[in-house]
């Protein structure tokens, strides 16, 4: 069977926020693998370019006429070395030339065409017959921040996490069960609530942070309950967007007031015990590693997580580690341009216990490819909403995953929390 790659083709489609992006196809004699690069709204400065100047036509232009010649005839089985390719082309450290996002594309398309090829499900061909573990789903129940509209509150995301479930089945009824109750609540509390949701499916409503706290609360208890399982909530603090460097000081607002870095962390601290948050993401600005490794060891049975903090490249998360900032770190693939460098964060990740969570970003398309990245690199969590159409395409594929494991199918192992 040939796996020699004979066309590059790609070509301009569109996210969930009706945004361009591109899309890849590998093709081979006998298989075909495709796919396509998301967008974060909210980025770390540390991700790679998502595309050179020009855009996604330039990028097109890019894979036509410098990166099919030199991919074509190489065999799609070698992973590491098309990826290494993809950066020797490009020659910058940050895909300035090419685009992350155009390396994502490829990078994706590729190892999709391999497994292909075996006829073998994505996560059987990276992780082998002992990939067998689901991840818990993290999902985001109230948007603020960069991600709400109008009055909403200050930190980005108000997320549910039912750490508890036997089943990835039955975790996913319970997000789904708890956004809807949700919505319900507040129809009660926000007069002017009117049902609208963010880019993630998440609600919007004119609320403050202790209130969307407390209506989490109040439902993750209630459905957790009735499940018989207990359902975790968490935030996504997104602080490098309330930091003002200036003032050095973190800018809330909706609530009127400004922290410094001390009275950001016994802010958190005192969120952290109050509601008794399992997961909080981003605390911290992205360059303070100090105040973020000073919560980690404050706080127990949470997972103090680092997204902008360590944008999935194993030079930031290296630092992070030897200051011991964080226990935890968001795996976003086009934060890093391939299938390679995410993977080595992973490793190293897990070679220290750091919690590694496989992540969409807020601009999406109905690409799956993270549900199956998330079984075979054996991520303990995916954060990837509760009900929006491109989220549910990765909800929907891990139950898919579930049902072909049968009885060798089992949750991720969470002993931290």
């Amino acid at each position: 069977m040939s796996t020699v790659i004979e066309d590059v083709i790609a070509r301009k489609v569109f996210n969930n926020r009706g945004e361009e992006t591109i899309e890849v196809d590998i093709v081979t004699t006998s298989c075909f693998g495709r796919a396509s690069a998301p967008a974060g709204e909210s980025r770390g400065k540390a991700e790679v370019v998502y595309y050179p100047e020009g855009g996604v036509d330039e990028a097109i232009n890019k894979v036509e006429e410098l990166l099919a010649p030199e991919l074509i005839g190489l065999n799609v089985d070698f992973q590491e070395e098309i990826d290494k390719i993809l950066h020797e082309i490009d020659g910058t450290r940050d895909f300035r030339v090419l685009g992350g996002n155009t390396a994502f594309a490829i990078s994706l398309a590729c190892t999709e065409a391999a497994a292909n090829s075996y006829g073998l499900l994505l996560f059987h061909y990276l992780g082998g017959y002992v990939a067998h573990e689901l991840p818990y789903p993290l999902g985001n129940v109230i948007s603020g921040g960069k991600h709400g509209v109008g009055k909403t509150p200050d930190i980005q995301e108000f997320l549910a996490l039912p750490y508890k479930a036997e089943s990835f089945s039955e975790a996913a009824e319970a997000n789904a069960k708890i956004h809807r109750r949700t919505g319900d609540i507040l129809k009660k509390r926000d007069k002017l609530f009117g049902g609208g949701r963010s880019d993630e499916g998440a609600w919007i409503t004119n609320i403050g942070d202790t209130a969307a706290l407390e209506v989490l609360t109040d439902t993750c208890e209630e459905v957790g309950n009735e499940l018989g399982f207990e359902c975790g909530l968490g935030v996504d603090v997104a602080a490098s967007s309330m930091w003002n460097a200036k003032k050095k000081k973190y800018i809330y607002t909706r609530e009127g007031k400004k922290r410094d870095s001390g009275e950001q962390l016994e802010f958190i601290r005192e969120l952290v015990k109050k509601y008794h948050l399992i997961y909080v993401e981003d605390p911290f600005h992205e360059e303070d590693y100090r105040s973020s490794a000073e919560l980690t060891r404050k706080v127990k049975n949470c997972l103090i997580c680092g997204d902008d903090l360590f944008v999935t490249n194993t030079e930031r998360l290296s630092h992070g580690i030897k200051l011991h900032a964080a226990n935890s770190v968001i795996i976003k693939v086009n934060q890093v341009g391939t299938l390679t460098d995410a993977w080595e964060t992973i490793e190293m990740a897990r070679g220290v216990g750091y919690v590694p969570v496989m992540s969409h970003r807020s601009g999406s398309t109905c690409n799956w490819h993270i549900a199956h990245l998330a079984v075979a690199f054996r991520c303990s969590i995916i954060k990837t909403g509760v009900v929006e159409g491109t989220r549910i395409a990765k909800i929907n594929e891990l139950l898919r995953i579930e049902e072909f494991l049968g009885d060798r199918a089992e949750m991720a192992d969470l002993k931290m929390l």
